[in-house]
């Protein structure tokens, strides 16, 4: 079932009295973009060391945009094994600097809203 606008559907799904050529084309035109995504795939056989290292390929990280210490995400799927990129944050180690400036920052916050609600 086409579920996009209806105007750029192929005749034959518009049902409006078009012509088989024009389905033909359309049908062709989805096998081109069908074979683009299957092109843009890559798929690469891995060896697992007695420690349990794996090595991407270095084409295979080029093509997934992996770097070096980029961290992944491993997951059983009915499949088999997939890995996919760890989305990381990095984390602030608050000094006891850093700590005096936040209490600083909600002590002037509180006063302001006290200064408030007495002028209210």
């Amino acid at each position: 079932m086409f579920s996009g606008n209806p105007k750029m559907a192929p005749a034959s799904v518009r049902n409006d009295g078009g012509n088989s050529s024009e389905a033909s084309a359309a049908l062709a035109d989805l096998q081109i973009c069908r074979n683009a995504v299957f092109r843009r795939c890559m798929k690469a056989v891995l060896t697992m060391t007695s420690r349990g290292v794996v090595t991407l390929p270095a084409k295979l990280r080029e093509f997934l945009g992996i770097k070096a210490d980029d961290q992944l995400i491993a997951e059983t799927t009915p499949e088999g094994l997939l890995l996919r990129p760890a989305v990381t944050l990095p984390i602030e180690i608050y000094s006891d600097k850093r700590i005096r400036e936040f209490e600083e920052s909600e002590a002037e916050l509180a006063a302001f809203l006290k200064s408030k609600k007495a002028a209210h």
